[in-house]
């Protein structure tokens, strides 16, 4: 295929239902398999203008090489490395090498590099640049001639992430939603019910007053503090969106984050009214001594919110026991997500062998031994429901509210670089945590000023957002020196 040429697929049919929770508005989209299939012609990719250059064909003493970009933790990383090896023992004609890059991070430097890989795994949050900048080939219509059911065995919602202009871009591989890990010693509900408080009576669900009661009884016990959020935008967003607010001012083109309009206010003073409380929360000399997954894992933390990646660590902690919960709820239930893809890039070596190692790297055989490793939640549903993602003999003893909860999760816009605006919005977000005297206009006016710097620059005069002052006037509490 020519470089820089788009797959054209007109014929995409999409399904998308709405459920407007506040402002914001959760999508749904499954797309379906009546794709017009792309004509493959003696191995030939065919773009609107006639067929280009054959891919090459591979044999066993010259096998066509691809390389497979990943990132993630070293047990995961040797698991994609043994499906790899099996699968380049079965297809002897072509050869894939497994580039693993410390993070995320790395992805996008290495696309743009001169020898970019073949395929690569994405984190959805990227996908707007690299779409932007066509480092990317649009994958819909290559995986439905190869006969993947993107409607019957993936999620919906990871399906949906990675559609773009009426195009899957990425086949959905992981979709983890935030939760809620408590500890199992410092929270019994049955001892809270005992006292006559608020308890959750099972894991399905809970309420914002349930999770506060919860916070408190923690806090309890000495040296116990109840709770930690990330002071961040992405640790808002749950509390914002279920107490009817919304973040951003429109969820296709965002312009500033909307923080300190009436709804979002409203959620933010009830959450605040325990995310900053003294009784629950960590202080920030508390933090910089020690972390809050490390005071989570001595029980000196009663609950943090997570992603299922803090659950292998949590299994090497001796003597730790723990569960998750749902995000808790204000009015609606909602949570945000960490998903994942595997990608093709724009020109790889041979885009049939390319597409050909995707649909085995999306298989079930493949991604359960992924899974296995614990760090996964899989977008495929077979090994999702199955034991090798649930593992019913290892903590937590609810896995299944990870996949309860992804169908909770509200995708945020796609941003050039969210990372930019978390940056721009950190200082103001961190005084909504920990300002002693919470001026919650103020607070929020900043941060949708910050967030302007980075969403509607040219709208933006010369000079830096004005902020509050450092909490409780404290300067060794500022933010630059209270990070963990």
């Amino acid at each position: 295929m020519a470089t820089g040429q788009r797959w054209a697929c007109p014929d995409i049919v999409s399904e998308m239902a709405s459920t407007t929770k506040g402002s914001c508005v959760k999508t749904r989209l499954a797309l379906i398999c009546g794709v017009t299939m792309i004509a493959v012609l003696a191995g030939a990719c065919e773009t609107d203008n006639g067929p280009s250059k054959p891919d090459p064909v591979g044999t066993a003493k010259k096998p066509v090489e691809l390389t497979f970009m990943a990132y993630g933790p070293d047990e995961e990383v040797k698991a994609m490395q043994s499906s790899i090896d099996a699968y380049n023992r079965d297809n002897p004609t072509v050869e894939v090498t497994l580039d693993a890059v410390s993070d995320e991070d790395d992805v996008i430097d290495r696309l743009e590099s001169k020898s970019p890989p073949d395929v690569f795994m994405l984190s959805q949050r990227d996908l707007a640049q690299v779409s932007e900048l066509e480092l990317n080939q649009p994958i819909d219509e290559l995986l439905d001639s190869r006969g993947v059911p993107f409607g019957d065995f993936y999620k919906r919602d990871a399906v949906q992430a990675f559609s773009v202009d009426n195009h899957l871009q990425c086949m959905p591989y992981g979709v983890s939603p935030m939760v809620m890990y408590y500890n199992t010693n410092l929270i019994d509900w049955t001892t809270m019910k005992d006292r006559g408080l608020d308890a959750a009576s099972s894991h399905s669900r809970w309420s914002f007053n349930q999770f506060a009661e919860a916070a408190k009884f923690a806090s309890n016990r000495k040296g116990v503090k109840g709770v930690y959020i990330d002071p961040s935008l992405e640790g808002l967003m749950p509390f914002v969106l279920s107490g009817g607010g919304q973040v951003f001012d429109d969820m296709r083109e965002p312009t500033t984050t909307t923080l300190s309009e009436d709804s979002s206010k409203e959620a933010l003073t009830r959450s605040m009214d325990v995310l900053n409380s003294d009784q629950v929360k960590l202080t920030p000399r508390q933090l910089r001594k020690k972390s809050a997954l490390e005071r989570f894992k001595t029980g000196k933390l009663g609950m943090i919110a997570g992603y299922r990646n803090l659950v292998p660590e949590l299994r090497m902690t001796p003597s730790l026991d723990f569960d998750v919960m749902p995000m808790p709820i204000l009015d609606d239930e909602t949570t945000v997500g960490d998903v994942s893809g595997i990608c093709m890039s724009a020109n790889p070596a041979s885009y049939s062998d390319a597409a050909d190692f995707i649909v085995n790297a999306i298989s079930a055989k493949s991604v359960a031994k992924v899974a296995e490793a614990g760090y996964l939640v899989p977008s495929h549903n077979e090994v999702a429901e199955s034991d090798a993602f649930l593992q019913p003999d290892k903590l937590p003893a609810h896995p299944e509210v990870f996949n309860r909860s992804v169908r909770d999760i509200v995708m945020p816009p796609l941003l050039p670089s969210w990372k930019a605006l978390e940056d721009a919005v950190h200082d103001p977000i961190y005084h909504l945590f920990y300002d002693r005297i919470l001026d919650i206009d103020a607070v929020t006016e900043s941060i949708d000023e910050a967030s302007r710097t980075v969403l509607s620059p040219e709208d933006q005069q010369s000079g830096q957002p004005s902020g509050s002052a450092s909490p409780g006037g404290d300067e060794s509490d500022s933010p630059s020196t209270a990070e963990e």
